[in-house]
């Protein structure tokens, strides 16, 4: 039997997926389920003095759920601001919140009856942009429209920056993002016997399960949330489900019967959580040779109506801003406001792209100014083992970072291209450019210690044993790679795994599937509970002998069940001071080099990627193809982010809520990718030195992107997207 970590083996929910076996929520239909619909608002903040039913539509039949028929009316998150349902007299704070919920039947009918409820409300100022909501005249969350502060500080980066020969100012800005997974919101609800139960689209089911808790005053022992076959999540899935699952089950409750409600496409971009937009303005000191001193940082990100996850994206945000390289002095300061728009949430990347996009842009602006080639600055100033980071975390082992800057641009044959120069045919021009970049593996700090997840392994009859975790998987492969890692401890095939369906009834809480932490964190959990499990029936054969399916089965009988449960405990020697933000931010990091080649249209300023190439750093690659299928997924999300993704917006409604009109890239779309797979084992790593991957692809190609036009055209893009219209904008700027 060959290792099963290390092997591209086939994924286990494959056939059933792509033979259409795998069913979804929209596929589950139990006898007498009714249909949820959600009654919205259409102004950006307003007060509600009303909500009547129209008395000439016939109401038989259908259910409405107002705010007086929820028990405790807040969604369980970070803070306690969002209403599941705006009451009478309430403020409404977004266009498409949630004002009442109807179930029936019959999908038409009540799509009919959800406009035949008559909301009045009084307009009230709203608040639609950064630079609104920080001029506070209209104030919509505490007294200066503040949600969160961060401040990180390094030496002292004012004295710093006075001391340096070479200082650089610039100003960085990124726009919303929607997620766009396959399968839009859905679960389907229903009671038994006082205790709620429900399945759906998600990522966090004991995220769900703890605002079930809160909101109906329930013990967690009558609550089970099912994680259905779920198409994508992107963090969209991540706190946004709650809300929903809110939702079906008052509807339930009422009714007395199961309720599905599953969006449609332009609901779902109407009404859900995206990437928060941010304006980073960077000043960093350096010396004429473009060796790197002091930083100066300061970042706003606009959280919308409510505070939802944005604490912690914009922390993440921040950790990152100072990017990939050795600053002796760092300040920098963040804050995130509210604004009368849909929440921001969580987003792949969780508020690093934002932030390395400003900091990979800032450094092709120091090397213009140094007037030295963009690579050669970076090569300079990279972060290496021993150095520290911004918040003085001492970087020991698994720091890869040069090792993918020389294979990235090695391969792609970045310096004779770029000493080549711009590469023109006829009207079209072609540049090439460089990101690097790193993302913290796991949450931030202490938040680890504090979830303090959980997984347990079971011993079943025949030689097999089950993984039990709360841990999802929403396409990314969590179900194969846990049962490589619990194969290879076990010394069993991996088709002699089982991983049980994520159920707050039967699984323990391993904490979200967010933040890069399913396979470094969770699968170590599972690496350290099924070698414990091997402990046990090696220590039956030695008494016994026989193989381990014979053994296992002694011990079987002999207990009756056999299970271990590994709990999360921090490495050695981390160190983290919430109070003054700094010391071991995550137990590691990712690292990685893009190169991107662009072909631009001189006339029509149209962008094409011709080719990329990646070398990341995932410390070690339990299943080599599916660690590529991330990377090559996760830039093409990134290039849409880059190029052609923009949530066009007017007074608070988004006017391209469909997939005909918000473009992201597809398959045919996709340039040519070569991906190199880096590997500087993390000690603390399953398989022998994983780590986290799956948002390090979003951060580096919107920066490598805009490099590489900058070389072909000239035109500097400090905003994203850069549409042909904004470059062309661009040109007519640069002309005299």
């Amino acid at each position: 039997m060959s290792a099963p970590v290390g092997r591209s083996v086939p994924r286990v929910d494959g056939p059933a997926k792509v033979t259409g076996k795998a069913l979804y929520v929209d596929d589950l239909h139990p006898p007498g389920v009714l249909y949820g619909a959600t009654v919205r608002s259409t102004l950006p903040r307003g007060r509600l003095r009303s909500l009547q039913p129209d008395p000439a539509f016939d109401w038989t039949g259908l259910t409405v759920v107002t705010a007086g028929d929820v028990p405790r009316n807040v969604v369980a998150l970070i803070e306690d601001d969002q209403p599941i349902l705006v009451p009478v007299g309430g403020e409404i704070r977004h266009r498409a919140e949630a004002l009442a919920l109807v179930a029936g039947e019959d999908r038409e009918r009540v799509a009919r009856a959800v406009r035949h409820l008559i909301a009045e409300v009084e307009p009230l100022p709203a608040v639609l942009s950064i630079a609104e909501s920080m001029a506070a005249r209209v104030v919509i969350h505490r007294d200066d429209n503040v949600q969160k502060r961060y401040r990180v500080v390094k030496g002292d980066g004012a004295e710093g920056l006075s001391r340096c020969e070479v200082v650089v100012t610039g100003t960085y800005r990124t726009p919303l993002q929607e997620q766009l997974y396959l399968e839009p919101q859905g679960v389907l609800a229903w009671w038994e016997a006082g205790k709620a139960r429900l399945t759906g689209s998600l990522q966090c089911p004991y995220y769900v399960a703890k605002g079930i808790e809160r909101a109906f005053d329930l013990p967690g022992a009558e609550i089970d949330v099912v994680q259905a076959v779920t198409g994508g999540g992107f963090g969209g899935k991540e706190e946004y489900p709650t809300l929903l699952a809110l939702h079906a089950l008052l509807l339930a409750r009422k009714s007395g019967r199961p309720v599905k409600m599953v969006y449609g496409r332009q609901e779902d971009i109407e009404a859900t959580t995206k990437r928060h937009p941010a304006e980073v303005e960077i000043t960093t000191g350096c010396d004429r040779d473009g060796t790197f001193r002091a930083a100066s940082i300061r970042i706003v990100m606009d959280g919308g109506a409510y505070v939802t996850l944005t604490p912690v994206v914009l922390s993440r945000g921040t950790l990152h801003a100072s990017g990939a390289y050795r600053w002796e002095d760092v300040s920098i300061e963040s804050c995130a406001v509210a604004t009368n728009t849909p929440p921001n949430g969580a987003f792949r990347g969780f508020g690093a792209p934002q932030t390395i996009w400003a900091m990979e842009r800032h450094v092709d602006r120091i090397a213009r100014t140094l007037g030295v080639d963009p690579l050669e600055l970076r090569e300079k100033n990279l972060l290496r083992a021993g150095d520290t980071t911004a918040t003085d975390q001492r970087l020991s082992g698994s720091v890869g970072v040069a090792e993918c800057v020389a294979r990235a641009t090695e391969a792609s044959g970045y310096r004779e291209r770029r000493a080549r120069g711009p590469a023109r045919e006829g009207r079209k021009v072609r540049g090439i450019g460089v990101s690097v970049f790193f993302h913290g593996s796991g949450f931030t700090g202490s938040g680890e210690q504090k979830l303090k997840g959980t997984v347990a392994v079971d011993l079943l009859p025949g030689g097999r044993a089950r993984v039990r975790s709360a841990a999802t998987e929403i396409g990314q492969g969590t179900e194969t790679v846990f049962r490589q890692i619990a194969a290879a401890s076990l010394g069993l095939p991996v088709d002699g795994i089982d991983v049980s369906v994520p159920s707050t009834a039967n699984v323990p809480d391993s904490g979200p599937t967010v933040a890069s932490r399913t396979v470094m964190i969770v699968g170590s959990l599972v690496e350290k509970a099924a070698r414990e499990i091997r402990d046990r029936v090696d220590g039956e054969r030695s008494a016994g002998g026989g193989s381990f399916a014979e053994a296992g089965d002694r011990l079987l009988a002999r207990e009756g069940a056999v299970s271990t449960v590994a709990t999360y405990a921090p490495p050695p020697g981390v160190r983290w001071d919430d109070a003054t933000y700094s010391g071991d931010a995550y137990p590691v990091f990712g690292w990685a080099c893009d190169v991107a080649e662009v072909e631009v249209d001189l006339d029509t300023f149209e962008t094409r990627v011709v080719e990329f190439w990646s070398a990341v750093d995932v410390g070690r690659a339990i299943h080599p193809g599916m660690c590529r299928g991330q990377i090559e997924g996760g830039t093409l999300q990134a290039i849409g982010w880059a190029m052609s993704e923009e949530v066009v917006t007017s007074g608070g409604q988004i006017l391209n809520p469909r997939m005909t009109n918000y473009i992201v890239p597809t398959s045919l779309d996709a340039p040519p990718f070569t991906t190199i797979l880096v590997e500087h084992p993390y000690a603390h790593g399953p398989g022998g030195g994983a780590k986290g991957l799956g948002e390090l692809p979003m951060d580096g190609a919107a920066p490598a992107i805009a490099s590489a036009v900058e070389h072909a055209t000239g035109l500097v893009a400090d905003a994203l997207p850069l549409l042909p219209e904004r470059l062309f904008e661009l040109a007519q700027g640069a002309r005299p």
